[in-house]
């Protein structure tokens, strides 16, 4: 038999020294609002070699109001937003489009950070989406191409058929429209950003918008 897995669980550690840094965070010299913060954060992240720091948790909800996640990527974050993208077609696409509302994680083990995200997403322009799928590298276009995301698969030699033929679609046409690619931007109205602590004296910093403007409350850990 294979090594048990609670064994394996509980020989695992969380933040080894060796490999993470638990830097000192001071709430209260936070900016006012999440999205410099998280911009701050996200570079400093990046220098301290975190690996794929652009993926996150992207949680919907069905139309039975169950819940569903999965690993997206970040395709930016400003005023507007968070921004991420995916076929409308897919079942993150129609869940979105069924309840209009999700939750983002980060998880940036190297620091020992994480930061949550949560509010109403909308859809951009299509213009913006064609736009933002043209600046992606070829593999990106052709996994777009391909489409029918979340369809069910009859073989894996169907999908390598149809795989091929928008590698070469993209590398012939770098400029080919996707009609279901979409860029949707969640607009949040609660982020809370993490940072562990080595005597579990984690810091939780919570923005909350209301009136028009962003509060900052601090959370037990």
């Amino acid at each position: 038999m294979g090594t048990d897995l609670h064994e394996l669980l509980r020989s695992l550690r969380v933040w080894d020294p060796e490999v993470t840094e638990l830097p000192a965070f001071d709430p209260g010299s936070a900016p006012d609002d999440p999205v410099t913060l998280f911009a701050r954060w996200f570079t400093e992240v990046v220098a301290a070699g975190e690996r794929e720091p652009h993926t996150m948790t992207l949680a919907t909800s069905d139309e039975d109001g169950l819940p569903d996640a999965r690993i997206v990527m970040l395709h930016g974050a400003d005023g507007e937003g968070w921004s991420f993208a995916t076929h409308a077609t897919s079942r993150k696409g129609r869940q979105l489009a069924a309840r209009p509302y999700a939750a983002l994680t980060f998880y940036w083990p190297v620091l020992g950070r994480q930061v949550r995200v949560r509010g109403p997403v909308s859809v951009a322009p299509p213009s913006e989406a064609q736009r933002d799928l043209r600046v992606r590298s070829t593999g990106a276009l052709a996994a777009a191409l391909t489409g029918r995301q979340s369809e069910v698969l009859g073989s894996l030699e169907e999908l390598a058929r149809a795989s091929e033929a928008a590698w070469e679609q993209a590398r012939q046409e770098p400029a080919a429209e996707s009609p279901t690619w979409t860029l949707y931007r969640l607009r949040p109205d609660a982020v809370e950003f993490f940072q562990g602590d080595e005597r579990r004296r984690h810091v939780r910093l919570s923005y909350r918008w209301a009136a028009g403007a962003w509060g900052r409350e601090l959370l037990w850990p």
